[in-house]
């Protein structure tokens, strides 16, 4: 494995729903790619092609009435390979005390996704959930930008980031899609060279190679993390788009590994 290399955004789904739920997925998006059949099994394959030591496994409740389910695979799953992340449903009414259940199980965070959630990033309701990650000490991963499968009605905007991020700037908040997928000139504008932790999943494919540079060269190197979005994108392909970048060696070291080593096993 190459320095215990951590792509912090995957996707996998129980063995049993994993065929069905890849065939919704792909009929909402038609044209989209997938690289992975949507098991655990065959994300560890892929994890092993491209030498990657930890998948973080990002899950999402469409329903308060997931959350029971979706810990239960979290608790089934964990490995010293893959690192899974529950959800809650902000119409959960009892969404502190799933934050409270998360944390007292022993996960590192939440994934949280506005557009399949049904939110806004900075929506006032959310404020009590994000002050109780914050008191619990776990990561939140939040999607940002735009979404492939829906409208383009900025529900997780960089601006909206940022405004979480500074009024609770305890919490542990990770940007998916490199702070905004197709906002790019906000990224640069409102979350570039700011204490703001950002991954780098579903952008490289994205982003022309002079303008991924310089988001990566001028964001504090301490705040980025490499992440696929897999199965939607290849592991090994992104490892490559990453490094065809030319970063400074250290540079690169904390994007692959150290940054989300430090986040992941201090928990």
């Amino acid at each position: 494995m190459d320095q215990g290399i951590v792509d912090f955004h995957t996707h996998a789904f129980p063995d049993d729903l994993a065929a069905g739920a890849m065939r919704t997925l792909m009929a909402e998006v038609p044209g989209i790619k997938a690289y992975c059949d949507g098991t655990t099994g065959d994300l560890i394959k892929s994890m092993d092609r491209a030498g990657i030591a930890r998948s973080v496994v990002c899950c999402i409740a469409t329903r308060p009435a997931q959350f029971d389910s979706i810990l239960r695979w979290c608790h089934q799953i964990r490995s010293l390979r893959l690192v899974p992340l529950p959800s809650v449903h902000p119409d959960d009414p009892d969404i502190l005390d799933r934050v409270r259940q998360v944390r007292s199980a022993g996960f590192a965070g939440l994934k949280m996704h506005p557009y399949y959630q049904a939110f806004h990033v900075a929506d006032d309701r959310m404020f009590p959930f994000y002050e109780e990650v914050s008191r619990q000490g776990l990561l939140l991963v939040m999607h940002a930008g735009f979404d492939i499968a829906y409208p383009r009605v900025k529900q997780a905007d960089p601006e909206s980031i940022l405004k979480v991020v500074e009024t609770f700037p305890d919490l542990q908040l990770v940007a998916a899609h490199l702070g905004g997928w197709q906002q790019w000139d906000d990224v640069r504008r409102f979350l570039v060279g700011r204490p703001v932790h950002m991954e780098l999943s579903f952008a490289m494919q994205d982003l022309a190679v002079p303008v991924a540079r310089e988001i990566l060269m001028n964001h504090p190197e301490r705040y980025l993390l490499f992440g696929t979005d897999s199965p939607w994108t290849d592991q090994s392909e992104t490892l490559s788009l990453l490094r065809s970048l030319g970063l400074p060696p250290a540079r690169l070291d904390r994007i692959l590994w150290q940054n989300a080593a430090k986040l992941l096993d201090r928990r």
